[in-house]
């Protein structure tokens, strides 16, 4: 795995790459909001997907440019319907000829058309698979994805649903009572601490880190 890999990027500046194992990750952060858009490359056959065309077109296309070489970009996956997310994905799309992807119960608000990812589905890239949770809660068909390295660590890239310190924001006590009951029961009761969570804003952080924090996130309601 790279040691020069920190997990924080700064807007509109340089980019962070993390070799871990079979896939190689790409980091970037775009747009006024700090989005995060992360590109995965299958080591083995130079292809990939983007995780959330947040913002920054062109930035975006020259990023895939550089990393992929005569690779293609096959899947563009937006983890929810927020515009901050998505911003960049019509033209990127455009130009890359990626086909889109989002939980269907999400994918409406998007400005093109996307497949459908529902939870338990896998994202191929290469001949690496990744695995889709839903997250209800910060939007009704949030998703993160999930990679294990089989001689290695964990991988989850979680939206706006996980961040360093807390879950996503949510806007009624009920959403906040799902997505902390997803987040618990699909990612916390199944994965183990050496995962590393890539959130859709700001740094990087691993379940080790968080997973004290659980009950204080309940109590405290945010």
């Amino acid at each position: 795995m790279s040691s020069d890999y920190t997990g924080h990027v700064d807007a509109g500046q340089t980019s962070g790459v993390r070799r871990a194992g079979a896939l190689e990750i790409t980091k970037a952060s775009v747009g006024p909001m700090d989005n995060n858009a992360y590109l995965l490359r299958s080591v083995a056959t130079g292809d990939a997907i983007l995780i959330d065309a947040a913002n920054e077109p062109e930035r975006l296309v020259e990023l895939v440019r550089e990393r992929l070489g005569e690779g293609v970009l096959e899947k563009v996956i937006t983890t929810h319907r927020h515009e901050d997310h998505w911003l960049g994905l019509e033209m990127l799309t455009g130009v890359t000829g990626a086909l889109t992807f989002a939980h269907p119960t999400d994918a409406p608000e998007l400005p093109i058309p996307s497949d459908p990812l529902n939870d338990g589905d896998k994202v191929k890239v290469g001949d690496v698979e990744l695995e889709v949770i839903h997250l209800r809660g910060h939007t009704p068909g949030s998703i993160a994805l999930y990679w294990r390295d089989p001689d290695g660590e964990g991988h989850l890239f979680t939206g706006d649903s996980l961040f360093p310190g807390g879950v996503g924001k949510t806007w009624s006590e009920d959403d906040f009572r799902q997505l902390l009951s997803d987040v618990t029961e699909r990612i916390f009761d199944r994965l183990p601490d050496d995962t590393h969570v890539y959130p859709g804003h700001g740094d990087d952080t691993t379940l080790g880190a968080e997973r004290p924090n659980l009950a204080e996130w309940g109590s405290r309601g945010w």
